[in-house]
Formats: C-alpha cells, sequence, structure tokens
C-alpha cells in the first residue's frame, strides 16, 4: 500500500513539473465512432418503441412468464400453462409490428400529397431544401413525424446526408425512391425538377393503389387463421380448470405427450399460413447500404 501511494506521489510530482515546464504529456481520450444502428434497433425505432432490443424482450418475457404463472394457477399444469404463456409473450412483437407498418402504410400513403406540396413549393420559388423544412413543419402528419428531425440534420450535417438519414429511418422502398429523387434533385437542380415530382406523384399513387388491393384481399384469411389457432388452446384451458377428469389426464405423460404435439402441430401451422400469406414485398434498391450519417459531426 506504501508503495502504491509513493508511486501515485512521484507521478503527480512529475506531471506537477512538466505543467510548470510545459512539457508535460497530454492526455487524449480516444472515442470509438459509434456503431451504425443494427437492423432491431432501427425496427423498433420504426415501431415508435423507445426501448432497446434486450430491454424490449426482457418486457416481452416478463409479460410470458406473468401469464404462465396466470395460467399454472387456473390449470394446474405446467405443460398447458407454458405454451399460451410463449403465445402472450409474443404479443408485444405482434402489436408493434402492426404498428409499425401501420405507420410505415400511412407514411406511403401520404407520399403522393406530400409530393404535390413539394411541388406547390418550389413552383412557388423556393429551393427543394426549403421546400422540404416547409414539408417537415406543414405537410401531411405522417411525414410531419418522418421528417421531424430533418430541419436540424439538414443545418448541422448538410442536406443529403439528412435525407439519407430519412430514408434510413423509414426503410420502405416507396421512400426510398421519393427521397433519392429529392436527392437527385437537390444535386442537379434544373426546370424539370417540378415535372419529376409530378410524374412520381402520379406513379406513386398507383402503387398505393395495387398495394391497397392486395391486403383487402388476404385480411379476411389473415383474421381466420389466427381464430382457428388461438381458439383450441383456450377451450383446453377451459376444459382442464373446470373438469377433475380432463386434468388429470392432460397431468399425465399421454397428456404430455397430446399436449406436445399439438403445440408442433400448431406451430408448423402458423408458420405455412405465415408463409402463404405474406404480402409481396418489393426489395430495397435503393436503401440499406447508404452511410449512417447519425451523429456524423
Amino acid at each position: 500500500m506504501r508503495l502504491l501511494a509513493s508511486l501515485l506521489t512521484g507521478l503527480a510530482f512529475l506531471y506537477g513539473v512538466g505543467m510548470l515546464t510545459a512539457t508535460a504529456p497530454e492526455l487524449v481520450i480516444v472515442r470509438k465512432d459509434r456503431p451504425p444502428v443494427s437492423t432491431r434497433q432501427l425496427w423498433l425505432t420504426q415501431a415508435g418503441v423507445d426501448l432497446t432490443p434486450r430491454q424490449f424482450w426482457a418486457a416481452s418475457f416478463a409479460v410470458g412468464l406473468i401469464a404462465f404463472v396466470l395460467f399454472l394457477l387456473i390449470t394446474g399444469i405446467p405443460i398447458i400453462a407454458i405454451i399460451p404463456a410463449i403465445g402472450v409473450a409474443m404479443l408485444p412483437r405482434a402489436y408493434f409490428a402492426r404498428h409499425r407498418g401501420r405507420r410505415l402504410s400511412e407514411v406511403q400513403e401520404s407520399w403522393p400529397d406530400g409530393l404535390r406540396d413539394l411541388t406547390a413549393s418550389i413552383s412557388s420559388g423556393m429551393s427543394l431544401p426549403r421546400a422540404v423544412e416547409v414539408l417537415s413543419q406543414k405537410g401531411p402528419e405522417p411525414l410531419r413525424h418522418a421528417f421531424g428531425r430533418y430541419g436540424l440534420l439538414a443545418r448541422t450535417i448538410g442536406v443529403v446526408p439528412a435525407l439519407e438519414t430519412v430514408k434510413e429511418e423509414l426503410g420502405d422502398p416507396t421512400s426510398d425512391r421519393v427521397i433519392e429523387v429529392l436527392i437527385l434533385a437537390h444535386e442537379r437542380g434544373g426546370s424539370i425538377v417540378t415535372e419529376i415530382l409530378t410524374d412520381l406523384a402520379e406513379a406513386t399513387t398507383r402503387d398505393l393503389w395495387t398495394l391497397e388491393d392486395i391486403r383487402t384481399a388476404a385480411i379476411e384469411q389473415k383474421i381466420n387463421s389466427r381464430v382457428v389457432f388461438v381458439l383450441p388452446w383456450f377451450v383446453l384451458i377451459a376444459l382442464t380448470a373446470m373438469t377433475p377428469a380432463y386434468r388429470e389426464f392432460y397431468a399425465s405423460a399421454a397428456g404430455f405427450v397430446v399436449v406436445l404435439l399439438g403445440a408442433m402441430l400448431s406451430g408448423l401451422g402458423i408458420v405455412l399460413v405465415s408463409l402463404l400469406s405474406k404480402e409481396p414485398q418489393e426489395k430495397r434498391v435503393l436503401g440499406g447500404s447508404a452511410r449512417s450519417y447519425e451523429g456524423a459531426s
């Protein structure tokens, strides 16, 4: 201990002498660049969840654990309690996936009006950066939310990096196309910018009509498939909770095998239905590879 104290005292003395003689070494703190936002974190941001992926999954696990305890108190059989509890634990992800899809759909559906607002602003003599800033303040509500940070980012890291950041946060092909056109219009300029934006608004409107037709045709099948998988488990919980004979059977080894097989078949069915009812997703050919400008300043 005395040796350590003597060593620290000597170092402090040498550093003090160095300060007086202007020869003290500089203390440099090395900062690592913040890694780009992960896909899971981007998913949560798009869903409006202010949590890290670990926090989100920990919260989901806690919800599932509470459900497991509740079902166990009702049925008294762990194998019956754990299967519905797993489904309950997945509910937060399903809810926020739906919320995320709705938010992104609202942004996509707002682009035709947003593009018309941009065209009107540019036609009135505004520059494109100023027109986009006005859009972030007075445009359709979903676009105002999506471009909420654009003004600050444009002033700190530049117009193009700000647009790239918004594009990556939105992460959908429609927004990719629109924002790439805005970037080209900003870099190249010219008198045909308004014509390009008008044509893009019409093309985006046609794409959205097609996508809406596909979603409307598939919604009834999705609802029916989910009810088919959920209802048997609630019936099983009710039977084991109210009828001793059912409770005794499912508490046995044979009942364990039956529940396990049912869970495996249900899981397989959910996977197949998800694959068959999956909406056609347009690939992002203009996004996903851009640099992350967040924190570049």
